[in-house]
């Protein structure tokens, strides 16, 4: 069941940063793909880490152990957003690029010239760029294209790109700059027919859609907590047999299985606090709203709470998406029919002719819409989409905690710009 009108007033009030205003106005913040809002329990756990368990891991003494048991939490947490097997299949890092950079390295070392990589066009480039820096090793890069029409990805090109060399498929889960959801589940059995693995960037599907590795049968996936109104920390999740099979770039003394191989340095434990705090706040929009009992699982009340963003957050984005194709010069990027929203999500990204993206977004952040405008790190995408010259587009980003009545404002104003 989506969420109401009442249960998003509920859940706004939670949100310190939500009640803010801007030279008297009303904060709107549709800059959720580049980063949410974060929730009042997040704030909550990192001041609680800093006053009741601030140590470093692994010591003979109070403080320590409980910073070992934020550590385990975070992991049994993320495990329960992701439906992995166990806990020790989670490695935190500084950021989602920072982890696929490391993990790249790590497979490089165990293939030979000549074995290939499939990226695509429409992927962030921190899906891209940690994979081709593998040609240094001999490795051919693959790069599958995507219609420009509707911002879909070349299926038929990649089925026919993965062969016997294929070693990865690097895809990401849905489109951070136009919103369009890939079918990984069709993509999965191509590669491992071949023995490949898939790895998929999760971090723009992860604040909007049930994640679920095992039945996607994937073998790696990256994210972002500040991208599900947590901190910023950037999680890899991965079978553990693989993780435990590629080697490690570690010093001496750290530890020798996974997950722990792969965080170098001390980590940053009260960003695990703040992940945990998101999760079980996602966790509870599903016990409170999205019709559970009370003392269903982490994993159900999850399952729950996503459901019921991603319903109300789909009918969000179909009145911005109907709203802005009228308006006279706007092209919006990416499926715009209500029949095909389940392949797309909340991410809208539009042009206006005659108008720089970046003016736009100025003049929408002067009157308090908070939006973000460029290329949004998705370069092959722009360029495809021949955008790079001009500026690249305007995204707007639906989270559950937006209103109809800003999305009403947002379009207002726009069709103010238009003329």
């Amino acid at each position: 069941m989506p969420l109401t009108q009442d249960h998003v007033m509920e859940l706004r009030r939670e949100f310190p940063a939500l009640g803010q205003t801007l030279d008297g106005q009303s904060i709107a913040f549709f800059d959720g793909p580049g980063g949410t809002q974060v929730h009042r329990t997040v704030i909550e756990a990192f001041a609680r880490y800093y006053t009741e368990a601030n140590s470093n891991a692994h010591g003979a003494f109070e403080f320590s152990r409980r910073t070992d048991r934020t550590v385990l939490a975070a992991r049994a947490a993320m495990a329960d957003f992701f439906n992995a097997k166990r806990p020790d299949e989670i490695v935190f890092g500084q950021s989602m690029t920072s982890l696929t950079f490391n993990l790249s390295r790590a497979i490089g070392h165990i293939l030979s010239p000549g074995d290939e990589i499939i990226v695509t066009r429409l992927d962030h480039d921190a899906n891209v760029a940690p994979w081709v820096a593998l040609e240094e090793l001999g490795i051919v890069i693959r790069t599958i294209d995507f219609n420009p029409q509707d911002c879909t990805l070349d299926l038929e090109a990649m089925r026919t790109a993965i062969g016997p060399k294929t070693r990865l498929v690097a895809v990401g889960a849905a489109s951070n700059a136009v919103g369009t959801v890939n079918d990984v589940a069709q993509i999965v059995p191509w590669a491992h027919d071949v023995g490949a693995w898939v790895f998929v960037d999760a971090v723009q599907y992860a604040p909007h859609a049930v994640m679920d590795v095992q039945d996607w049968n994937i073998d790696f996936l990256a994210c972002s907590a500040y991208k599900f109104f947590g901190p910023h920390l950037g999680v890899l999740w991965g079978r553990y047999e693989l993780l435990d099979k590629l080697p490690a770039y570690k010093v001496i003394p750290a530890m020798d299985v996974p997950p722990d191989k792969f965080q170098s340095g001390t980590p940053n434990f009260e960003a695990m606090a703040g992940a945990t705090a998101a999760i079980d706040y996602i966790a509870s929009v599903g016990r409170r709203f999205g019709g559970t009992a009370p003392n269903v699982s982490r994993r159900a009340a999850l399952v729950a709470g996503m459901t019921a963003i991603q319903e109300y957050e789909t009918a969000l984005a179909g009145r911005l998406i109907a709203g802005l194709q009228p308006i006279p010069g706007i092209r919006v990027y990416g499926i715009t029919e209500p029949a095909r929203f389940d392949e797309r999500l909340p991410v809208v990204s539009f042009t206006l002719k005659g108008h720089a993206p970046v003016d736009v977004a100025r003049t929408l952040g002067d009157a308090g819409l908070f939006a973000y405008c460029g290329d949004f790190y998705a370069v092959g995408a722009i360029e495809r989409l021949d955008l790079a010259a001009t500026g690249g587009l305007i995204r707007i980003g639906i989270n559950h905690y937006n209103t109809a009545d800003e999305v009403d404002r947002l379009l207002g104003l726009i069709r103010e710009i238009a003329g």
